[in-house]
C-alpha cells in the first residue's frame, strides 16, 4: 500500500512544461531539419525534471529570481552526432513549471534573442 502512495505522490508532482508559440515555430522548423529532436527534447524533459537548472557545464544561468530562473542548456540532437542545439527555458520554482523559451541551431544562430528573454521576464514579473 504504501509504494502505490508513493508511486502516486510522484506522479501528482510532475513538472509541467509550456512552449511560447515562437519556440514551436522552431521546434517545428529544426524538427523537420533534425528528425530524433522531438525524442531528444523529451529525453532532456526527463533529466531537468530531475534537475531543474540543469548539472554539468551544458547549462549556464542565464537570469535569476526568487520567481524564475532563465537557464540556457545545450540539447544534445542524435541527429547532428557530435553537435547539439541550444535550448532556453524558464524554471518556475513555486509551480514547478518549465516553459520553453527559444531554440536555435548554434551554426545558424550564434548567441539566444536577449529580446525575448526580456520580454518573457517582463510577463511574468
Amino acid at each position: 500500500m504504501y509504494f502505490t502512495d508513493l508511486k502516486k505522490h510522484q506522479y501528482e508532482s510532475m513538472s509541467h512544461f509550456n512552449q511560447l508559440p515562437e519556440f514551436q515555430k522552431e521546434l517545428k522548423r529544426l524538427g523537420s531539419k533534425y528528425p530524433s529532436l522531438c525524442d531528444d527534447l523529451k529525453n532532456f524533459e526527463i533529466l531537468i525534471s530531475e534537475y531543474p537548472t540543469g548539472i554539468g557545464k551544458n547549462f549556464e544561468i542565464v537570469h535569476s529570481s526568487e520567481i524564475v530562473k532563465i537557464v540556457k542548456a545545450r540539447l544534445a540532437c542524435k541527429s547532428l552526432k557530435a553537435r547539439s542545439i541550444r535550448i532556453i527555458y524558464a524554471y518556475h520554482k513555486n509551480t514547478i513549471t518549465f516553459v520553453y523559451i527559444e531554440l536555435y541551431f548554434k551554426g545558424d544562430k550564434a548567441n539566444e534573442d536577449r529580446v525575448r528573454i526580456a520580454q518573457y521576464l517582463k510577463s511574468v514579473i
